[in-house]
């Protein structure tokens, strides 16, 4: 463990490193109402970071959603140390390997068998870029080149890589880069909740957004190759929950405008919105899924693109232009698949889905008193993630919240107004009562 303080890595970090997702001047000017703390993080244990000087914060967010099992969690330290001395990688182009065949088994019989072949990538971006490519080849393998177009929701996110983009509509990360995105993608109404008129249900809003996916399907389906969904909450808009009955609608929809429906599962599954994948919530199964964050337990980089049987054949042939020509020098690499199976041996061997209904019972205890607050809007939970919406009009409010957060060692960084809790699945009773009591603190602190 090194003996040098939190001053002498963020001197360090701020001259060689540049930080993603930050202005990077907001780091640099401690006095400024708009700084962000750049936080050095010597070691993890369970639910908790420590820095460098001995104070140690909750990981509320499990490290932007990745970290499902703790940090330095020894099962799957002992998985990855076992896998180390038997094989660390070996390309997946013309080889393949025991972690990667058991993986994609197992992923396969968690949709029944729906999803029948994995492709494997680093990071969501690339999951999305994947999918999009998939679906636009498929059809062209099947002699329907001109379903070409994609669709997406207001507010949807899939990543920041120039693909990706072209389905993610949040302005801070797509309009720099607007002349590099392809432009072949429309945005529909987001079935969020929080957008119905006075005496409507969340139902009731997503009957509308599908009516309004009905229509655009009418005019425009012989174009459109996918629709791409967070199913049940889109992250980046600020925890936007809605009804499963906009998945139903949807599926059904796509398959009577022979549109692939591709759900993205990056952020909300892995049981994190109380099923294994979100989507079974509406009784239905996409086309193509994909995955990361917390498959394989927030330790190592790791994408999967699973896809119908339907998809996969529609490539085989003699053709080399018929093939899915898409890699990365680390695809399937077998630590990484290791450590999910790991985090899935887990999920089996401590029936996590059960636990985590009781822990998210107690998170919403922990958060209830937050109904009553003046400033606070739209209290709402889906399985282990809940997210408010504070009314203010503050520009700093997010960043004010995020220090004051700290300062009562918690890491919970609000997405703009909307404060969220998303924390690993081994957090403790007391740990969530922690939480609670920081965020009401930050609250207090971020609004004075």
């Amino acid at each position: 463990m090194s003996n040098s303080s939190n001053n002498d890595w963020l001197a360090r970090s701020q001259a060689a490193v540049w930080h993603p997702c930050t202005q990077m001047q907001h780091h640099a000017d401690a006095a400024a109402p708009s700084h962000l703390p750049l936080v050095p993080i010597a070691r993890g244990s369970g639910a908790w970071l420590y820095d460098f000087d001995g104070r140690r914060y909750l990981d509320g967010i499990s490290s932007w959603w990745t970290n499902l099992f703790g940090h330095a969690n020894p099962r799957i330290n002992a998985a990855l140390k076992d896998q180390l001395e038997t094989l660390e990688h070996v390309m997946l182009a013309g080889f393949t390997h025991q972690p990667v065949v058991e993986l994609s088994e197992r992923l396969s019989a968690l949709t029944g068998g729906a999803l029948g072949h994995a492709f494997y990538a680093s990071d969501g971006a690339s999951a999305t870029e994947i999918a999009l490519k998939m679906s636009f080849h498929y059809w062209r393998n099947v002699g329907r080149p001109e379903k070409a177009e994609f669709l997406c929701l207001a507010g949807s996110y899939h990543g920041e890589t120039v693909g990706a983009l072209a389905v993610t509509d949040v302005a801070i990360f797509k309009d720099a880069y607007a002349p590099l995105v392809r432009a072949a993608a429309h945005v529909l109404p987001s079935p969020d909740f929080r957008l119905g008129e006075a005496g409507e249900s969340p139902a009731d809003v997503a009957r509308r957004a599908a009516a309004a996916l009905e229509a655009h399907l009418a005019q425009h389906g012989e174009r459109i190759a996918a629709l791409i969904v967070e199913p049940l909450v889109q992250g980046a808009a600020g925890m936007a929950m809605y009804d499963p009955e906009y998945l139903r609608l949807a599926r059904a929809l796509c398959d009577q405008y022979e549109v692939h429906l591709i759900c993205d599962e990056i952020a909300v599954g892995c049981g994190r919105t109380g099923t294994f994948f979100a989507h079974e919530q509406a009784e239905i199964r996409p086309d193509l899924m994909c995955l990361s964050k917390g498959i394989s337990g927030g330790y190592l980089p790791l994408s999967i693109v699973l896809c119908s049987d339907t998809i996969y054949h529609a490539f085989l042939d003699d053709s080399v232009a018929r093939a899915f020509l898409h890699s990365h020098s680390y695809t399937g690499n077998p630590l990484a698949c290791r450590a999910a199976l790991a985090t899935l041996d887990i999920f089996a061997e401590d029936d996590i889905l059960a636990v985590n209904r009781l822990k998210s019972a107690k998170i919403s205890a922990a958060l209830a008193p937050l109904a009553d607050h003046p400033q606070v809007k739209h209290l709402r939970q889906r399985g282990m993630i809940a997210a408010f919406d504070v009314a203010t009009a503050d520009p700093y409010f997010s960043r004010r919240f995020y220090r004051a957060a700290l300062d009562n060692e918690a890491l919970i960084r609000p997405i703009g107004n909307t404060v969220y809790l998303m924390p690993p699945y081994i957090v403790s009773d007391d740990e969530i009562a922690h939480l609670g009591r920081a965020i009401h603190a930050a609250l207090d602190s971020a609004l004075t």
